[in-house]
């Protein structure tokens, strides 16, 4: 059970924490849900792996920049390629997202903690996309190579 809301935990991904570190190595990373204000963790885990030495591509239609960055309107939109795809959207929202990541064939799509469609990651890797899902990236750096999060990791 989640402690927070009394509903049933969500079970994480298989990877194993070589595989994460792996992912963890790539850099192009596309952030889909990344919000204006600073205090959402979409906002401060793309700014946590910017200065990780991670390439981010902002991805919101409401927003013209985020991080200093130029804001997209959505992936399709997107010119270089991307290696991860980190989404902050909610699970219901994932299959469009994932249907646009499949166009730009990313290496990776990571759906963050509390995030996870079935159907929608296996439409993935029937594309031979990799999924992870019920992470947070922030978390899973600072967990596998150290380094201060942007905010207390016990108050996500």
């Amino acid at each position: 059970m989640d402690e927070k809301n009394n509903a049933p935990s969500l079970e994480k991904d298989s990877h194993s924490d070589e595989e994460i570190r792996e992912i963890l190595k790539l850099r192009n990373v596309a952030v889909v849900g990344i919000s204006r204000d600073p205090t959402k963790p979409s906002y401060y885990v793309a700014e946590y792996l910017k200065e990780h030495g991670h390439h981010i591509m902002p991805v919101n239609p409401f927003a013209q920049e985020v991080l200093g960055l130029k804001c997209y309107k959505n992936l399709l939109d997107i010119e270089e390629p991307i290696d991860i795809v980190d989404v902050f959207r909610p699970s219901q929202d994932v299959p469009p997202i994932i249907e646009m990541a499949i166009m730009k064939k990313p290496k990776v799509i990571w759906l963050q903690e509390g995030i996870h469609n079935p159907k929608a990651e296996e439409d993935a890797m029937r594309h031979g996309i990799d999924v992870v899902w019920n992470r947070c990236m922030m978390k899973e750096h600072v967990r596998l190579y150290g380094g201060k999060p942007r905010v207390s990791i016990g108050h996500l």
